[in-house]
C-alpha cells in the first residue's frame, strides 16, 4: 500500500513512531528494534485491501507484539544478575526542549514505566505519551472502554505517586556535568563529594557481564569512593568522558577509543547528583551507537 497523500509505504512513514512506541514499553534499543522488524513482516504479510487505516494498524501491531515480549521479559528480568536498568538511546541535542516528549522517555521515567503491569504501561504509553483517546487505545487493546478507563486512571496515579520531578534547567545541568565530569577524571574526591546530594543513590548494571556493584549504593562517601576508586582502575587509562544527550537530558558517555562503553545518567535536585545510573552492560549499549 502507497498513500496517495504522501507516495510512501505507511510503515516507512510511521516506523519512528512504532520504534518510540516499542521502547517506550520495553525500555530496550534492542527489543524494540526487533518489534518494529516483526511488524514489518507483520504488515507485508497483511491483506492491505483490509486495512483502512494503516497508522492504527501498525501501532496496534507495534503495541500486542510489546506486550507480549514484555510479559516473556519479566520472568528473565527476576534472574538478572544486579540492578536491572533501561537501555540507554542517544538522543537528538534538541529533544530536551520538547520537554514533555523528553521526559517520557528518560532514564527515570523508564525506571517507573516498569512498575506497571504490562498492560498498563502500554494504556500509559500510549495515553499519556502519544495522546490517544480511551476509545482508540480500547480498540488497539480489544478490551472494554471503560475498562481502559480505569487502567489509564490507575496507571497514571501509579505513575504520579512514584515519580518525582527534579531540576530541569538546560544551563544548570551543563555546569553540574562539566564539574562532574571534571571531578571524576581528576580522582577528587572532594569535588565529587561536592557534588553528591545527602541522600544520592548509585545503580550499575553490568547485566553478569562485566564488573559491577551488584547492589545499589547509598550516601555520598560509598558514593563518591566507589566512583572515584572506578576511575582509577588500570582499564579506565584510555577511556574518555564525554557528555552527550542520552534519554533527553545531558549526561555522559564513556568511550573507548569511539566505542561506547557505558552511559551515565541522573537527576539532579538542588543542583546535587540524587540519582545516578550507570549503564554498562555491554549487551545494552546499541542505542549509544545510533
Amino acid at each position: 500500500m502507497i498513500t496517495k497523500e504522501t507516495g510512501t509505504d505507511p510503515f516507512h512513514e510511521h516506523r519512528r513512531l512504532l520504534f518510540a512506541t516499542a521502547y517506550r514499553m520495553l525500555g530496550s534499543v534492542t527489543d524494540a528494534e526487533d518489534i518494529v522488524q516483526d511488524a514489518w513482516l507483520t504488515w507485508h504479510k497483511a491483506d492491505r485491501s483490509e486495512v483502512r487505516h494503516p497508522k492504527a494498524y501498525l501501532v496496534r501491531t507495534v503495541t500486542n507484539l510489546s506486550l507480549n515480549r514484555l510479559t516473556s521479559a519479566r520472568a528473565t528480568r527476576e534472574e538478572y544478575v544486579g540492578p536491572w536498568l533501561p537501555e540507554p538511546l542517544l538522543t537528538a541535542p534538541d529533544a530536551a526542549q520538547e520537554q514533555e516528549l523528553a521526559e517520557s522517555v528518560s532514564t527515570a521515567m523508564l525506571v517507573v514505566l516498569e512498575t506497571l503491569t504490562p498492560v498498563e504501561r502500554a494504556v500509559f504509553v500510549l495515553r499519556e505519551v502519544f495522546g490517544y483517546s480511551h476509545a482508540e487505545i480500547a480498540d488497539v487493546l480489544d478490551r472494554p472502554e471503560p475498562t481502559v478507563r480505569q487502567i489509564s486512571h490507575r496507571a497514571r496515579r501509579h505513575v504520579q505517586d512514584r515519580r518525582t520531578l527534579y531540576d530541569s534547567d538546560a544551563a544548570q545541568r551543563e555546569q553540574v556535568t562539566a564539574r562532574f565530569m571534571k571531578a571524576c577524571a581528576g580522582g577528587d574526591l572532594n569535588a565529587v563529594l561536592e557534588l553528591l546530594a545527602p541522600d544520592v543513590t548509585a545503580w550499575s548494571d553490568g547485566g553478569g557481564k562485566v564488573s559491577a556493584a551488584i547492589r545499589p549504593l547509598y550516601g555520598p562517601d560509598h558514593v563518591g569512593r566507589w566512583l572515584v576508586g572506578i576511575v582509577k582502575k588500570p582499564a579506565m587509562t584510555d577511556v574518555r568522558m564525554t557528555p552527550a544527550v542520552i534519554n533527553g537530558e545531558l549526561g555522559l558517555l564513556a568511550l573507548a577509543g569511539d566505542i561506547p562503553i557505558a552511559s551515565v545518567t541522573y537527576d539532579l535536585e538542588g543542583g546535587l547528583l540524587r540519582n545516578i545510573r550507570f549503564q554498562i552492560n555491554p549487551d545494552k549499549l546499541a542505542g549509544l551507537r545510533r
